[in-house]
């Protein structure tokens, strides 16, 4: 038993402000986390409510949203409640669940776009084929793969992880990274088996972003001699990819922050770690709701309808 843990909670940063600057600084992460919900809860069911949106690409947008509501509501909570309590504590177990739902909703972020991404090259590029190979069955196989293959990825992650005995209860975030728990090992030689297996991750998921790359440059070629084609381009495809842009650079900030983030201040720091946690599922279902026409239509009549009923004339 010397290889288990004798860690039972973590501490975790804080973020210090003053009482009044604490309740303000919970009202608007109460704010936000409402927000998120409302945004993503409104696609998802409107997508599920009208039969004309039972197609691929609106059952994989559904997908996106249902992941973004997973990953911050392992984020969200436990903020919340730090922001009220006079330090930021979190149990082993609640550390690994939470570092578990960061590490899947991310690495399942990238496969749904990897798989948006092939829904439309197969769209814009072998239109006529489209039906048959974007089947009912085959957008089932692809939706539980963006989402078992990174559950499954994590929790192997985070069983290697529950074996390290650590030397620190100390986290430098507001919340647990795998990553970060798997630093504060004893032994470095202990943690040999989890670099060897997160370099597998990695590597996997860099292969996600090439294939989303390939994707679009087959996309691209067949859309630029076609008005048709460009013009479906910039209805479907240019979501996909602001959607996807924002995922990149966001995680660029990250990577930034966990390897230079020494030499910023705690507050900046903090900003820059929950960036990937909060913008994404905020414009997500916004850059979607206000670019794809069927979705900003249904919304759109099911508000005036709505202020009808509120307001007769």
């Amino acid at each position: 038993m010397d290889n288990v843990s004798q860690v039972s909670s973590f501490f975790l940063s804080s973020v210090n402000v003053t009482k009044n600057h604490q309740v303000a600084l919970f009202s608007l992460t109460l704010l936000s986390y409402c927000f998120v919900v409302l945004v993503n809860v409104a696609l998802i069911v409107t997508i599920i409510l009208d039969k004309n949106m039972h197609e691929p690409m609106y059952i994989l947008l559904c997908t996106f949203c249902m992941n973004g509501l997973y990953g911050t509501t392992g984020f969200y909570p436990k903020v919340l409640w730090d922001l009220l309590s006079p330090v930021y504590v979190i149990s082993y177990s609640g550390c690994l669940v939470q570092a578990f739902v960061i590490a899947s909703f991310v690495c399942s972020d990238l496969s749904i776009l990897a798989v948006m991404a092939y829904d439309r090259y197969v769209a814009i590029c072998r239109p006529l084929e489209y039906h048959s190979i974007m089947s009912k069955e085959r957008v089932l196989l692809l939706v539980c793969f963006s989402w078992i293959t990174p559950f499954c990825m994590s929790a192997i992650n985070i069983v290697l992880t529950s074996r390290l005995k650590l030397c620190s209860q100390y986290i430098a975030r507001l919340y647990c990274l795998n990553w970060i728990i798997v630093k504060l090992a004893c032994f470095p030689a202990e943690r040999i088996a989890n670099n060897i297996f997160s370099n597998i991750t990695i590597i996997i998921y860099v292969f996600h972003v090439f294939f989303i790359i390939w994707s679009y440059v087959y996309v691209i070629k067949t859309c630029v001699n076609s008005l048709e084609n460009r013009a479906k381009f910039m209805q479907t495809c240019v979501p996909h990819l602001t959607s996807l842009l924002i995922f990149l650079v966001t995680i660029f900030f990250d990577i930034c922050n966990m390897r230079f983030g020494s030499n910023l201040s705690p507050t900046i720091q903090n900003v820059l770690a929950i960036e990937l946690l909060i913008i994404p599922p905020i414009m997500n279902p916004l850059v979607y709701g206000f670019k794809l026409t069927k979705i900003r239509n249904r919304i759109l009549g099911g508000i005036t309808c709505k202020i009808k009923c509120i307001c007769p004339v």
